[in-house]
């Protein structure tokens, strides 16, 4: 008789098939996780992070956690996180614009009052260490098919030479035919000018002075006072004023530009402001002329700030009406007129002249202003560098003036295709300036195609780069979790700790006083590799540790004592138990950092002496190469590992 199993084997052997049958099915998963946890101890490791470095993540109260656009350094040791409406509609339509101030030293956060919209504004730092803040938030985009009324630019005039003429916000504008348009903003029109002039009869005799007078303009955006295609129009006419009377009404009248129900652009603000890293608030300044959406603040050579590009008050893009910030008269003037994109990186070279490497963070024609160069402010001209592999790919790329910055050389990282193009290049190169006919050289690759990259110069003379997406604003879940050190000399990369939160878009990295490097936000379109979940703002903050505090954080360079000013021959001198192992010194600028374009930073060598118990610096002279303002000195041994670093003022 053949052998029958009982109902209690029978059980037994499928319990057993069935363990087997699970076990088989999540052996993935089981081999995931325990290379995770192996990753995880493998990173954990002392000789891991020596190699390579280490990555933490800081704890950050819920409400101060905000949607960081711009990240500054500040010559308290503080950080200033702006988010302005931080690309959140309903925040800006209800007025709520956020900054947070961090103090990396004592990990504590601040909420400060934030005026205005400063969302995508500019920034520069200012000789006394304050921080130039302009331009930001007028008006959020509405897309193709998202706009009801027609809208455009209205040319508000005033022939008056005796009044300005103050039209708030919500002023309506007719037209003869009774069609209505409605002001977006409050806006003020100049009185206008008014000149004496001579004439002279046909017999050559003078005649009495006259009077001209030269309306004053402004321009203001509008929209219909009603919604659908009716309110369209292409012609210009005159409107009235509604509610004026009397001269007022006869002195001041609009006139209309285009007005169509097409996709309306973000629209920039004039405001300007100085952030006091004392008084820890903002303090109001002329407002520029031009209002700027993603401008680029550049500080000069004789601490004045060009302020370039931008989407304006109606979302058309700046024709190249430059202006520059004097901080001694806390006024804007006309500066060098040249288009550029918006968030175009300018860097101060010699002589005072910028060098633009392409880089730029988006707005503008493909084939207009997109070939890098170096301008020359005083003469307004331009002499155009070639060599740049990958030309139409450098919207996003990061880009630096390597150090140390009298070697002058400016490098380009990475890119991608202008608009939302999928195209991202690994490209580098890196072009020498003190050449009579700079080009640009090849560099090493990336790992792969990369946009928004973080670059942030280190005190050793390397470059940190980390993060970025391959496609635009991460899509398909492109964020890139690597991280490499550039050595200049050597011209090549080395690999560097993987950072375990993504940054895209709207993301940023700078130096912290510590040595370490503080990365902040990313604004992904969509969470998943299907593009179907919406992104959201990342308000994790990474520190990364460089290697050298790993090996040596015990015994790393330390300086004491010592002034906060330089003496009348450029030289500070420092208290230092051990001299003898300090073997560089490098005078870094703070960090203002948006959309992946640093135009401050840079790392200047300077002179060192060594004394029985001290050492003493010494600072270039060329106000081309070290502008004034606030700088971390920072100290290095043989090993690369950096002190702390001591702010010092250079005037």
């Amino acid at each position: 008789m053949a052998y029958q199993p009982s109902q209690k084997t029978k059980k037994t052997v499928l319990g057993i098939g069935g363990i087997a049958l699970l076990a088989g099915l999540n052996a993935p998963a089981a081999l995931d996780l325990a290379g995770e946890k192996y990753h995880a101890y493998r990173i954990s490791r002392p000789e891991y992070q020596a190699k390579y470095g280490s990555w933490s993540r800081i704890d950050i109260p819920e409400k101060y956690r905000t949607n960081a656009i711009h990240a500054a350094l500040l010559h308290t040791g503080k950080v200033l996180i702006v988010a302005g409406s931080g690309n959140e509609v309903k925040k800006f339509d209800e007025g709520s614009f956020d900054t947070i101030l961090w103090d990396p030293k004592a990990n504590t956060f601040k909420k400060i009052p934030t005026p205005d919209d400063f969302f995508c504004s500019g920034h520069a730092q200012l000789p006394d260490g304050r921080l130039l803040v302009a331009g930001g938030t007028a008006r959020y985009e509405l897309l193709d098919g998202e706009t009801q009324r027609a809208g455009g630019g209205m040319r508000v005039k005033n022939e008056n030479p005796d009044k300005a003429m103050f039209l708030k916000k919500g002023t309506r504008f007719r037209s003869p035919a009774g069609v209505e348009y409605v002001s977006r903003f409050d806006v003020t029109v100049p009185k206008a000018k008014r000149a004496q002039k001579v004439t002279y009869n046909r017999a050559g005799v003078m005649q009495p002075w006259q009077t001209q007078v030269t309306a004053s303009e402004v321009r203001v955006f509008v929209e219909a006072a009603e919604k659908g295609p009716m309110s369209v129009t292409e012609t210009q006419a005159q409107y009235e004023v509604v509610g004026l009377k009397g001269k007022d009404n006869d002195n001041t009248y609009g006139l209309s530009e285009k007005i169509t129900m097409d996709k309306q652009d973000f629209q920039g603000i004039r405001a300007a402001y100085e952030f006091d890293p004392t008084a820890e608030r903002y303090v109001p300044v002329a407002p520029m002329d031009k209002a700027r959406w993603y401008p680029t603040l550049v500080g000069l050579d004789d601490g004045r700030v060009l302020a370039v590009s931008g989407l304006d008050d109606v979302g058309v893009i700046d024709p190249g009406d430059n202006e520059i910030y004097d901080p001694k008269t806390k006024k804007w003037t006309r500066g060098p007129k040249r288009y550029f994109p918006t968030y175009p990186a300018l860097f101060l070279t010699k002589g005072g002249k910028l060098f633009y490497p392409a880089s730029n963070a988006g707005y503008g024609p493909a084939d207009r202003g997109r070939e890098p160069g170096l301008w020359d402010l005083k003469t307004n001209t331009f002499k155009k560098v070639t060599g740049l592999r990958d030309p139409d790919e450098t919207e996003t790329s990061a880009s630096l003036l390597l150090p140390p910055a009298q070697d002058q050389k400016v490098m380009i990282l990475g890119g991608g295709g202008v608009g939302e193009s999928r195209r991202s290049t690994p490209r580098t190169a890196v072009v020498d300036l003190k050449k009579d006919n700079p080009v640009f050289e090849e560099g090493p690759s990336l790992p792969q195609g990369t946009r928004y990259l973080n670059s942030v110069i280190m005190p050793d003379d390397t470059v940190f780069t980390s993060n970025g997406s391959e496609d635009y604003r991460g899509r398909s879940a492109s964020n890139i979790l690597k991280a490499q050190f550039y050595d200049p000399k050597g011209n090549v990369f080395r690999e560097a700790a993987a950072p375990t939160v993504g940054r895209n878009y709207h993301s940023e990295g700078l130096l912290l006083p510590d040595g370490r490097v503080a990365t902040f936000g990313s604004d992904p379109l969509f969470d998943d590799q299907q593009n179907t979940k919406l992104g959201h703002f990342e308000q994790r903050m990474e520190i990364f540790t460089p290697p050298a505090l790993h090996r040596n954080a015990t015994i790393r360079p330390a300086l004491e004592d010592g002034p906060r000013l330089l003496d009348p021959h450029r030289r500070a001198t420092y208290r230092t138990g051990h001299p003898e192992r300090i073997v560089k010194a490098r005078l870094m600028r703070p960090s203002a950092v948006t959309h992946t374009t640093d135009v401050e930073q840079r790392s200047i060598e300077l002179g060192l002496t060594k004394g029985a118990d001290s050492v003493t610096v010494e600072v270039p002279k060329d106000r081309a190469l070290v502008p004034p303002g606030w700088y971390m000195l920072f100290v290095t041994d043989a090993d690369g590992t950096p002190s702390e670093a001591k702010w010092l003022q250079v005037k």
